[in-house]
């Protein structure tokens, strides 16, 4: 029904930055609330940031807070993730996640009904 595909990621240099781009098929994008998580080897998968159905609220990681800013385009079923001021230990496998429940601050893997594939995102020291 629903099938999120992640785009964006790459090689970059610490202190750069990069956008990531989740497309949203197959449901009404405005709908819900999207939240993208990263996880990288060996780790736990971890909540970044989410944005609410109406984009009146977003929540991030106290670790990208202030560097991150998460955004959607309704019109284009596209939520965004920028990245500046990247860091060695953002490196990951960065998913996006679509909440369909109206969890208040969805932030638990178990709280997505659906997810993408993922984009690797590689900081370089």
């Amino acid at each position: 029904q629903v099938q999120l595909v992640e785009s964006g990621g790459g090689l970059v240099q610490a202190g750069g930055s990069l956008t990531l781009s989740c497309v949203i098929s197959g449901d009404t994008f405005s709908t819900y609330t999207m939240g993208w998580f990263r996880q990288a080897p060996g780790k736990d998968r971890e909540f970044v940031a989410a944005i609410s159905w109406t984009g009146g609220s977003t929540y991030y990681d106290d670790s990208v807070k202030g560097r991150f800013t998460i955004s959607r385009d309704n019109a284009k079923n596209t939520v965004y993730l920028r990245m500046n001021s990247l860091k060695p230990e953002d490196t990951a496998v960065y998913h996006c996640a679509q909440n369909q429940r109206g969890t208040n601050y969805p932030r638990l893997s178990h709280e997505y009904d659906f997810w993408g594939r993922g984009t690797q995102v590689t900081v370089s020291s």
